[in-house]
């Protein structure tokens, strides 16, 4: 006897190991089994003995298909209830079950026996079938069965015993035998109706033989002689069974025109959403009957690219105009976007673009960020139209000059407020010059004055200063950013050197005072940037610590361990003492300088206290929908969370929108934004068979670029459609459009299988489906 507990303590057997276990058994020429299960399926099948032995298995506490694909040679005896599809495809075992079974018991059996000792679920029975080369299936029932029985039977005996059922209306529950086309199904007890082509008939000679023959050993397997007197009363018992092919030839078949012409009921109860003109289409209809219809859909979606760039840059609409010639337009189209494509873009930002870039997951992805820098030092020409609207902008960082320079190219005059020497925020301050080129940033500068942006510099904006910019200007947009360093109260934090005053100091030229042997807290962006201005000071040691892995990019961390540091996580602070840091493990790091720089919160004390300004934390905003804090005050950047530079620049642009139409009195407009489009509607396909991961000129990545959800006119749809119903279309701008005549398409859907680029749509006929639900005639 091979014996199997699936349950050892808390520990539960899989279903893989447990079958995996039996089969391994009856290799070795096992044939009894003792499962005690704890809910596993698929027990007992398909299994054959080497020897062809039979197999016997004795199962308790049986999961779902017991005795699935059970082969000849296999019985199973399972005590108390099973779950659902007991027998399922029963090619041949003896399965019996001495409780109820669940829904879709015997379902499609072909062969073999089931005897259950209680009821069966739901469709029992159903698609049972035989095949005339081997014995019939047989599936017994003592007592009755769920709705749906025996649905699509096509050959076997079913017995429903009826047994303890008297409260039942029916022992077959509702629509017994729908769609059954072949097998007996012997009843005994009530039924309540039954499909018009079913036969329900008396019990005939050969009936009463096979039930007196094989009842005694159904009630055997269920352990149930005692009800054999009870059950053999066969005046009680009815069989149903489908009608013959000659019995069905004698029945008149339907005319369904003239069913619709002389019967369907004019006015009666569908003509207020159905009305017939009693025209017969082909199949494959045009126009109107269209199943389906094509759209166009170009740009209807966000690339990948576009949809994970905070700022929100459409680099696929970039290279569909490098792949037309337009290379200046390309390029200047960047700058519709952000005044920093050189250094933000093309310098110091983690570039997500690149990071969820379909290409990427084929070959490598676009080189987005080195395409933006092609944009870095292009001329701008300022607005023609001056609007006559003055926009005070307080902050001269990325968050503020981004809202600074969408405004002034709409033909707002914009001032822009700092309080320190130079305007810049963080790429100014903070950033080493190691990482973003000071010309660079000098020059994106300057291009922002020339389209009319002023700066005042070494301004301090107090409560005063405030009130009258707000008096002097149609609109005020507060973009400090982060301006403080943040830090917990660790015990000695009073020896902590704040990291953005730190690196503020390097950028002005200074020396600020570095030890030996230094430790930063916080392994951010900002924490390597710490790391850098550190060694570049005179550091010989630099250890970054952190509660977390390290966040910063992986360039930068391992330009620092290029340097020597070292990365420390997790770590957490608890004191900080003149000779270092002692983490809430007990570790010890020693240090005679550490740094914090886990982020900075901004200083906002200017701003009224009497209009309702809403905080979070008492340090960061909460603006309204439109970015505004007040009447007349918006807010962008870092003063609402922290973020990355790619998120000020996109937090600058919508404040923009929203100001812009404050300014013009215009109805508030949602800040547009598209939805991702969806991967599985890019035929990758199309670029799978030409990798090219020798990059080169980012320019040249056009070739490789999937245009995703923007029409790369490759003209594939207008080659494929097999009606010739695609037309292209060429605009005097040089664009184009690609149009579906509705009297050509047949609603194939083949433009939008074939589009790389996920641009054709084909949706349900939208004409068909109004005319159904208004009632209009066609």
């Amino acid at each position: 006897m091979f014996k199997i507990e699936t349950m050892q303590g808390h520990d539960r057997m899989s279903t893989q190991d447990l079958l995996l276990a039996i089969g391994d058994a009856v290799k070795q020429g096992e044939t009894e089994f003792e499962i005690e299960a704890s809910g596993q399926h698929d027990i007992g099948g398909p299994l054959w003995h080497p020897e062809g032995k039979t197999l016997h298995f004795h199962v308790t506490n049986a999961g779902q298909r017991l005795g699935s694909m059970c082969l000849p040679g296999t019985e199973i005896i399972a005590e108390g209830s099973v779950s659902a599809d007991v027998g399922w495809l029963n090619s041949g075992g003896t399965i019996t079950v001495k409780g109820d079974a669940g829904d879709t018991a015997g379902h499609c059996s072909s062969g073999g026996k089931i005897f259950i000792g209680g009821r069966g679920g739901t469709r029992t029975g159903s698609l049972m079938k035989h095949d005339p080369l081997y014995e019939e299936p047989e599936l017994w029932i003592l007592k009755n069965v769920g709705s749906f029985s025996f649905e699509f039977m096509g050959g076997g005996r079913a017995i429903v015993c009826g047994y303890d059922s008297e409260q039942f209306a029916s022992v077959l529950g509702e629509r017994a035998c729908v769609g059954m086309v072949g097998g007996v199904v012997y009843v005994r007890g009530t039924i309540d109706t039954y499909p018009a082509d079913i036969k329900y008939l008396d019990l005939d000679e050969d009936d009463i033989a096979f039930l007196d023959g094989g009842m005694d050993e159904f009630l055997q397997h269920i352990e149930r002689e005692d009800l054999r007197q009870e059950l053999s009363d066969w005046s009680q018992w009815k069989k149903l069974r489908p009608l013959t092919a000659a019995e069905k030839k004698g029945k008149k078949k339907h005319d369904l025109k003239a069913f619709r012409l002389n019967d369907w009921v004019k006015g009666g109860i569908f003509s207020d959403v159905a009305h017939d003109d009693f025209a017969v289409h082909n199949t494959l209809s045009t126009g109107l009957y269209r199943l389906r219809v094509p759209s166009w859909d170009n740009a209807k979606f966000a690339a990948p690219c576009e949809f994970n760039c905070p700022t929100g840059i459409p680099t696929q609409r970039r290279y569909d105009l490098i792949r037309q010639g337009k290379l200046d337009e390309a390029f200047q189209l960047e700058l519709q976007y952000t005044p920093f494509p050189g250094s933000v873009c093309g310098s110091v930002c983690p570039n997500p673009c690149m990071d969820h870039c379909t290409r990427g997951t084929i070959d490598e992805p676009i080189q987005i960020g080195d395409l933006g820098y092609r944009s870095a030092f292009l001329k701008v020409e300022p607005p023609k139209v001056k609007t006559g609207k003055k926009i005070a902008v307080i902050g001269g960082g990325v968050a503020g000059l981004s809202t600074a320079w969408q405004l002034a190219r709409k033909g707002h005059s914009v001032t822009v407020y700092d309080d320190a020497d130079h305007i810049g925020g963080k790429l100014e301050q903070v950033i080493p010059r190691g990482r973003l080129a000071h010309e660079l940033l000098e020059a994106e500068l300057k291009r922002i004055q020339s389209v009319g942006v002023e700066f005042v510099t070494a301004c301090k904006v107090d409560k005063e200063k405030f009130a009258a910019l707000r008096q002097e200007n149609d609109a005020v947009v507060v973009a400090t950013g982060g301006t403080k360093s943040r830090f917990f109260p660790w015990e000695g934090a009073e020896h902590l050197t704040m990291g953005l005053e730190y690196l503020k100091a390097i950028n002005r030229g200074e020396k600020p005072a570095t030890g030996k042997h230094v430790v930063v807290i916080g392994a951010g962006n900002s924490g390597m940037d710490t790391c850098r201005g550190a060694y570049e000071m005179g550091a010989e040691t630099v250890v970054a610590v952190d509660v977390q892995k390290p966040a910063a990019f992986a360039d930068e961390i391992e330009y620092i361990e290029n340097l020597g540091g070292k990365l420390v996580w997790p770590f957490f602070t608890n004191k900080i003492t003149p000779e270092g840091v002692y983490g809430n493990d007990g570790r010890f790091i020693p240090a005679d300088q550490v740094i914090v720089s886990i982020g900075e919160e901004p200083e906002l004390d200017f701003l009224p206290e009497d209009e309702g300004i809403e905080f979070f934390r008492k340090s960061w905003l909460v603006p309204k929908k439109d970015q505004s804090i007040a009447k007349g005050v918006f807010t962008a950047g870092d003063t609402i969370k922290p973020g990355r530079l790619t998120d000020a620049i996109g937090s600058g642009r919508k404040a923009a929108w929203y100001v812009d139409q404050y300014v013009m009195g215009q109805e508030t407009a949602d800040f547009p934004e598209k939805q991702q489009i969806p991967a599985e509607r890019l035929s990758k396909a199309y670029f799978d068979k030409c990798h090219h991961c020798l990059l080169g000129d980012p320019v040249d990545d056009h070739t490789r670029c999937v245009s995703c959800g923007t029409c790369r006119d490759c003209k594939m749809c207008l080659e494929s459609c097999p009606e010739k119903a695609i037309t292209r279309i060429q605009k005097e701008d040089g664009s184009w459009e690609y149009v579906s005549d509705p009297d050509r398409c047949i609603g194939c859907g083949i433009c939008a299988g074939v589009c790389p680029c996920g641009v054709w749509s084909i949706n349900d006929n939208p004409e068909k489906i109004a005319m159904y639900s208004t009632g209009a005639k066609a």
